[in-house]
């Protein structure tokens, strides 16, 4: 028995109906040549044998004295978990994004291990699905990221077939119980030694708040609609969009990959509450999570955050670009000057009345945001799921209360892929969002002179 950690109790307790709190991703694979008729449902089967789960797949919630704790799971129930569906013919996408939209607004069972898997065959082209999802308190997008690489790999073969949950904890010196008690130690230590410099930063922050054009912070969002409370619906939109595209276009304007992205998000953003009459005046203000873990971090919460203008009041979008930029730039030039625990503390000031807005609702029409854009890292060569190659993989966050619209992005190969995941009743025609990206980088490249590629 261990006590869930402070960070992973917010997730719980954010939680309601309204506002399910984990984490998913949709992994598209092809089935392989000459397979079997019933080749997902072996796959299933051979799945479900898997049944020694490791740590943290075969965990669940106790509470006691009122506080959460995480115990193993004497009645592990492996059907439970891991889930066969089949879509209707002819198995077209927007069926596969529907029924994804459907798993997604549903909650975890707090009864069960935090965690289901869902097989989902009978996608067009001979291809079939994978959708994931993990609770919030039990791994951030990162983690789960990290999880998701471990069990694919770059050899096709049924000898290479892993599942997520019989993959053993990555080899640390921290393992040891010794070893966690003295890291916790240190790390409370280094934490307290951090206050100091962070409250120097953040009395920094408030004074570059009002003398520095390019300070973002989380008491400049406009009112907007992607700000309204939501209900427990939800509607998935995906799409991948080239990688060389993006880094040309970032080569262009000496700027990031990351950069060009939210040059995208901005463009599709302002377009799309232009088109509803609704793009405030002052620009959208983008919270964007930052990794900080290390090497031997392979789940739990660990993230620095950055607020990002996104210059949506800016009409020419090359000059939105260079607005963009010399926000993102204001926060990286303060957060490496700095230890990670003292970016930690920094971010709890800034993030409290956030966090305290969020678990009491007292300020629903205030917020410290208006959209979370996340973007993670992913593998560049071609994985495959014991012989069955990966072909596009799509991040699902978390839609908030008064926080309607999330974005997440995982690179796969030479594809930037897009996972836009909304409450259904509050945003319509959500998915005119994912032409408006596409848009926006053609307009991008048409102001550098380059000629869009097909």
């Amino acid at each position: 028995m261990s006590i869930v950690d402070p960070i992973s109790q917010i997730f719980l307790r954010l939680e309601r109906r309204n506002q399910p709190m984990h984490v998913g991703g949709l992994q598209l694979f092809s089935v392989p040549e000459n397979a079997p008729a019933d080749y997902v449902h072996q796959l299933v089967d051979r799945a479900r044998a898997q049944n020694a789960v490791q740590p943290p797949f075969d965990k669940r919630l106790k509470y006691r004295f009122g506080q959460p704790f995480w115990i193993e799971d004497q009645d592990f129930d492996m059907e439970y978990h891991v889930r066969h569906l089949a879509l209707p013919e002819p198995g077209a996408i927007r069926d596969l994004l529907a029924l994804v939209s459907m798993l997604h607004g549903a909650l975890l069972d707090r009864a069960r291990p935090l965690w289901e898997v869902y097989f989902i065959e009978g996608v067009t082209d001979n291809r079939f699905a994978v959708y994931t999802k993990f609770h919030h308190s039990m791994m951030d997008g990162i983690s789960a990221m990290r999880v998701l690489r471990r069990f694919l790999s770059i050899d096709p073969g049924t000898e290479h077939f892993r599942v997520p949950w019989q993959l053993p904890p990555r080899p640390s010196s921290r393992s040891h119980a010794w070893s966690a008690g003295l890291t916790m130690l240190q790390s409370s230590y280094r934490q307290a030694a951090a206050l100091p410099a962070a409250a120097r930063s953040l009395y920094d922050a408030w004074h570059d708040a009002h003398h520095d054009p390019d300070f973002t912070g989380p008491a400049q969002a406009p009112a907007c609609i992607l700000n309204r409370p939501v209900s427990g619906s939800r509607r998935f939109a995906a799409q991948g969009y080239s990688m060389t595209r993006i880094r040309d276009a970032a080569d262009a304007y000496g700027t990031t990959v990351n950069d060009v992205v939210l040059a995208m998000c901005a463009s599709a953003l302002r377009r799309y509450l232009i088109d509803l009459d609704a793009l405030p005046r002052a620009p959208l203000i983008a919270m964007l999570p930052v990794s900080l873990h290390d090497d031997d971090d392979a789940a739990g919460n660990r993230i620095a955050l950055i607020y990002a203008n996104l210059a949506t009041d800016i009409d020419d979008p090359v000059e939105r670009l260079g607005a963009i930029k010399r926000s993102v730039d204001y926060w990286k030039r303060r957060y490496k000057r700095m230890s990670s625990e003292q970016i930690m503390a920094v971010v709890a000031a800034m993030s409290a009345p956030a966090g305290l807005n969020l678990l009491s609702g007292l300020v629903p029409s205030r917020q410290s945001f208006n959209v979370v854009i996340s973007n993670v890292p992913g593998p560049d060569d071609t994985l495959y799921f014991g012989d069955a190659e990966m072909l596009g993989m799509y991040p699902m966050s978390i839609v908030l209360d008064g926080q309607a619209l999330n974005i997440s992005l995982v690179s796969y190969r030479d594809t930037l892929e897009f996972g836009l995941i909304a409450c259904r009743r509050s945003l319509p025609s959500m998915q005119n969002l994912l032409k408006y990206l596409d848009d926006a980088l053609d307009e991008l490249e048409h102001a550098a002179g380059h000629v869009p590629h097909d």
